[in-house]
């Protein structure tokens, strides 16, 4: 009976320390290895990303999916890269426009090939430094910093050093924003491209609108796992520049790929595919209740106060049922033919 039972600690334990050998994890950022050179990314709270990653590592090199919000945070992803593999990163992915997955690209140089959707070059290369979603960030992570300057003067001694540490987070993070320098994608694709390096195949979909006109997944069908960015979260991600319309029909596309696991652009991973029906189920029901409330002539101001889809809470996160006003701004552009 002892050896047995000591056999079996023994096992507990190498399977423990199999599982950390998983994770590797620097000052910034959490590699974890969801798939034989597979790594899913995030950001370990010590610099803004606001977004994570997927690394894939190859025989022959590395190909990175999303590079974060600003140079800074892409050279400390490039930095923890070179800690898993001393492989060359030969290929960036973005997987749509926002600034918070693509304007950290430019860290990466020119001897990297970055790939994207048609629509995501095309906002890229014409003014992204105007888009709303990266002004209105900017100005809020301003602000923040102001704020959290405001508190530390006031701050009891026992909040201080707390408050310090999250003021130069955030002023280095407003002076990198301050350096970008957006690199469109080189290479783009309209519907399907695949690539096959170091005896892998990784494919990039385009399955229709839906957080934005151009959103990329990338699918490894060896290993049955896709990177969805923000057109799949944990809950209904947002829909600012999103198409909610056409949204639930892309994601039915998505279901067709054969996965059992899904690396969202924001949040931790998951293996519950019943979230896409619960997402797909909300998207449907958002449009509807907006196009009565836009048919019958409510402002989206007054559109927003008279929503209610907490029901859906039930079946995903509380917080990712509300419905902000420029969501619902959005709709009504789409339903007045203006959204691009």
């Amino acid at each position: 009976m002892k050896s047995v039972l000591g056999l079996f600690v023994a096992v507990l334990l190498a399977g423990s320390l199999a599982a950390e050998e998983h994770i590797v994890e620097t000052e910034t950022h959490r590699f974890e290895e969801v798939a034989d050179g597979v790594y899913f990314v995030s950001g370990t709270g010590t610099m803004v990303t606001r977004s994570n990653a997927m690394v894939v590592v190859t025989e022959e090199d590395v190909l990175v999916v999303d590079s974060h919000v600003t140079p800074a945070a892409a050279e400390a992803l490039i930095d923890g890269i070179d800690q898993i593999t001393d492989k060359p990163i030969r290929t960036l992915v973005n997987t749509h426009f926002h600034y918070d997955h693509s304007h950290g690209n430019q860290a990466f140089g020119p001897g990297v090939r970055v790939v994207g959707h048609e629509y995501t070059r095309q906002k890229m290369a014409t003014a992204p430094l105007e888009e709303h979603t990266f002004k209105g960030s900017s100005e809020r992570d301003k602000q923040a910093l102001e704020e959290l300057r405001a508190a530390l003067e006031t701050a009891a001694e026992e909040e201080r050093e707390d408050l310090e540490t999250q003021i130069s987070i955030q002023a280095a993070h407003v002076d990198s924003t301050a350096e970008i320098d957006p690199v469109p994608p080189d290479t783009t694709l309209a519907e399907k491209m695949s690539l096959f390096s170091g005896g892998r195949e990784i494919q990039l979909h385009f399955l229709g609108r839906a957080h934005t006109g151009g959103d990329v997944v990338v699918y490894l069908p060896a290993e049955r796992l896709v990177f969805t960015g923000d057109m799949m979260l944990g809950g209904p991600p947002w829909p600012g520049d999103g198409w909610v319309n056409e949204w639930p029909a892309t994601l039915e596309r998505l279901k067709q790929l054969d996965f059992d696991l899904i690396l969202p652009g924001h949040g931790p991973y998951f293996r519950d595919l019943e979230l896409i029906d619960y997402v797909q189920a909300f998207h449907r029901e958002l449009w509807e209740v907006v196009s009565v409330l836009h048919a019958e002539g409510v402002s989206a101001e007054d559109a927003v106060e008279r929503i209610d889809l907490s029901h859906h809470a039930k079946n995903l996160p509380p917080a990712r049922v509300r419905v902000d006003l420029r969501g619902v701004q959005r709709m009504y552009m789409v339903l007045e033919g203006t959204a691009d």
